[in-house]
């Protein structure tokens, strides 16, 4: 637990700092708007091709794990859309219905890469990689989907939706790099510089612009649709990747690996595809901001419990 909650630590002091930050020495919303695009489009997919180029994908269960996440992130949207009647009858609207399901299927990438990493340091990486691989394309369909359903005031085409995912530079990222794992191609010195240079400074910045957006307003009374979503993401998807991860046979610091990646809290990207698409973009900012301060509390203990189960 002492090992779990030291490499939690400087996660969550980074966002703590990117939260004051915001409130300090950098309240403009275009500085952090920056920060956010070139971590998106840059640091962090160097960062994934780089930890997917080094990754020796034979020595660890990429199948077991990308396995167990990508069924638990599929049963928990089939979850919420089943529970949609439900929560319609206890006056959820449609907007609402979509900051649920964003806040109960998406997972903060910077939390669980940076987690990963410091519990397990480059294998820890490329499991995260190949999580990241399983999940991303799944979640981001299906968010834009339920968005375009339940929220959009315009439908959305099929051809819409498909080229809204595969604009995602993080698919093509995951993408690039099994290709240049596979085939084994050689790159030259200077690549492997800059990328680890870039690839070293995304988590950090990725955690600090985290950080920047939490919305501390409403969190002390949080409504019945965002303690769903909490519920939803912090104790029940943990549940449901640990149990398929058991299926799968998986134990010690790979169980650990899935219960972190599935522990994390939702991704601030959500918030923004709502903004966009029509969804309850103020609720959901309620959602990430009491699933990101309470993670610290139920990360390390799932972690813990995996990392000790069989």
């Amino acid at each position: 637990m002492v090992v779990v909650i030291a490499a939690l630590l400087p996660v969550f002091l980074l966002i703590v700092l990117g939260f004051v930050l915001k409130r300090s020495l950098m309240r403009l919303e275009t500085q952090w708007h920056g920060l956010e695009r070139l971590t998106y489009y840059v640091l962090f997919p160097m960062l994934l091709i780089q930890t997917l180029v080094k990754a020796d994908l034979t020595k660890v269960p990429a199948a077991g794990v990308g396995g167990a996440l990508l069924i638990s992130a599929l049963a928990m949207s089939l979850l919420c859309l089943a529970l949609r009647p439900l929560l319609a009858r206890c006056a959820i609207d449609g907007p609402a219905f979509t900051s649920i399901f964003q806040g109960a299927t998406r997972w903060q990438t910077y939390v669980a890469l940076a987690v990963c990493g410091n519990l397990y340091g480059d294998v820890g990486l490329a499991l995260a990689s190949v999580a990241m691989v399983a999940i991303i394309p799944l979640v981001n369909v299906f968010s834009v989907a339920v968005l375009a359903h339940y929220a959009s005031p315009k439908k959305r085409s099929i051809g819409s939706i498909v080229m809204t995912v595969v604009r995602n530079p993080l698919i093509w990222a995951c993408a690039i790099g099994l290709v240049l794992n596979v085939t084994h191609l050689p790159l030259p010195k200077i690549w492997h510089e800059v990328a680890d240079a870039l690839g070293r400074s995304s988590l950090a910045i990725g955690l600090l612009v985290t950080g920047a957006g939490l919305h501390l307003e409403g969190m002390f009374r949080p409504s019945l649709a965002a303690s769903v979503a909490v519920f939803l993401k912090l104790i029940l998807m943990p549940v449901l990747a640990v149990a398929l991860a058991l299926w799968f046979g998986l134990s010690g610091s790979n169980l650990a690996i899935v219960t972190a990646c599935s522990a994390v809290p939702a991704s601030s990207s959500a918030y923004v595809l709502a903004r966009q698409m029509g969804g309850d973009a103020p609720l959901l900012a309620q959602i990430i901001t009491l699933q990101t301060i309470l993670a610290a509390i139920t990360m390390p203990v799932a972690i813990a419990l995996a990392a000790t189960g069989p």
